[in-house]
């Protein structure tokens, strides 16, 4: 999915991005009691586009799938929240079958993949944890 793509989805479930000051984060979301979605992006806090489109994606994962908590929830729920987000969002920057298909043309590192896709290392090292492992837990095979 390109950027404009991720923008226009946002567009067509009438979710509004909101330009904001949040240097901490750099995005959120919040959904209103009413159900209704916002996204938030302080453009100011990432340094290129790949940081920009793998946020604004993540936000998007969290309004498509529902995957809302508030600052009580406990960690396991957040994380399984978190985790929704992260796997949409996989699943829109980098299919599984393009990504299959851009390593069969050679790019095997995983440097050259993210920039293939347009996307941060980390990003990428979780979808291959997601398509070649079934989870998120980056941090046991990297």
């Amino acid at each position: 999915m390109e950027t404009r793509e991720l923008y226009q989805a946002a567009e067509e479930a009438g979710i509004p991005i909101l330009v904001l000051e949040i240097p901490k984060t750099g995005s959120m979301c919040i959904q209103s009691e009413s159900g209704r979605c916002y996204i938030g992006m302080d453009y100011g806090a990432f340094p290129n586009e790949a940081q920009r489109r793998v946020h604004l994606a993540h936000e998007l994962g969290h309004c498509k799938t529902g995957a809302f908590y508030n600052r009580w929830a406990a960690r396991d729920l957040r994380r399984r929240h978190e985790n929704h987000a992260d796997k949409w969002a996989i699943q829109k920057l980098v299919p599984k079958e393009r990504l299959e298909a851009a390593v069969a043309d050679g790019h095997s590192e995983l440097w050259d993949l993210a920039e293939y896709f347009d996307v941060t290392e980390d990003f990428m090292k979780k979808a291959v944890c997601w398509y070649v492992h079934g989870n998120l837990a980056v941090e046991l095979y990297f």
